[in-house]
């Protein structure tokens, strides 16, 4: 549940900003009706209200209504909109990727596993994105604050690159990235680690002869790779996609567990 919890004079303060956002919007508001509004949105946090008040005086066409200061404090509580969402889902398909997501993605998820299966891609789209609307509408209309966790990947440089991401986007708090990195004994980023990501950005940046020693063994097994007889890639392709099903098993179980916790509740 949220932990956000106005005092009166906060609210009486909200009450006033309330009448004075309408007021800038051409609006004459009874300071009652204000009073009540601000009353509603007394389980978030003052600077999310008011933050969505001054979104309204720019953004809404006409009178102030609760509906338009509600939808933009709810819109600030960190969830991702569904396509995004979507696209985080989909990075759980690489089991080597360490992917950071919401418990309404992990369970809408679950929910389209079945339709992705077979192989309907749209269809898993859309069944994703009326389940994840849905487990957002009701987290918002229960007050619940938004849980980012780590499904972890195989590879180490990725759970150091998606961790670290997490950390810098406050989708996960700082000293929590930490206890994550250190649980899954991976270093805290170096200059080796500066230099993984310059290659997915294409900044300079300049590696360890160590590192490069490292680098230099990925090229040699992606050549091995390509070298590969047809039944040797066959057996790779089918050791993946066990590793992925067992990966995806997990997720899904997990997703359980949350539906299972949150309809307790």
């Amino acid at each position: 549940m949220s932990t956000f919890e106005m005092d009166d004079q906060q609210v009486a303060s909200l009450a006033a900003a309330i009448c004075a956002t309408a007021e800038a919007m051409g609006q004459e508001m009874n300071p009652g009706t204000a009073a009540m509004m601000a009353e509603d949105l007394c389980a978030y946090s003052v600077p999310a209200v008011k933050a969505a008040l001054k979104a309204c005086r720019f953004e809404v066409k006409g009178k102030l209504a609760m509906a338009d200061i509600l939808q933009r404090v709810q819109a600030a509580d960190g969830r991702p909109g569904k396509d995004e969402a979507w696209a985080i889902a989909m990075t759980t398909n690489d089991e080597f990727e360490t992917v950071v997501l919401t418990d309404e993605i992990q369970v809408a998820l679950a929910a389209a596993k079945p339709v992705l299966d077979a192989g309907d891609k749209v269809g898993a789209r859309m069944a994703f994105n009326s389940a994840y609307e849905r487990l957002v509408g009701q987290a918002r209309e229960d007050k619940k604050n938004v849980n980012w966790h780590v499904s972890v990947g195989f590879d180490a440089n990725r759970r150091t690159q998606a961790i670290t991401k997490a950390v810098q986007m406050q989708r996960i708090p700082h000293e929590r990235g930490q206890l994550y990195l250190a649980d899954l004994s991976v270093a805290p980023v170096t200059e080796d680690g500066r230099a993984v990501v310059a290659l997915l950005t294409g900044d300079v940046a300049q590696p360890s002869p160590k590192l490069r020693e490292k680098f230099a063994a990925v090229k040699d097994s992606m050549l091995a790779m390509r070298q590969a007889s047809a039944e040797e890639k066959t057996e790779l392709r089918i050791l993946a996609a066990n590793e992925l099903a067992d990966r995806r098993a997990l997720l899904i179980q997990q997703a359980e567990q949350l539906e299972a916790r949150s309809a307790a509740q």
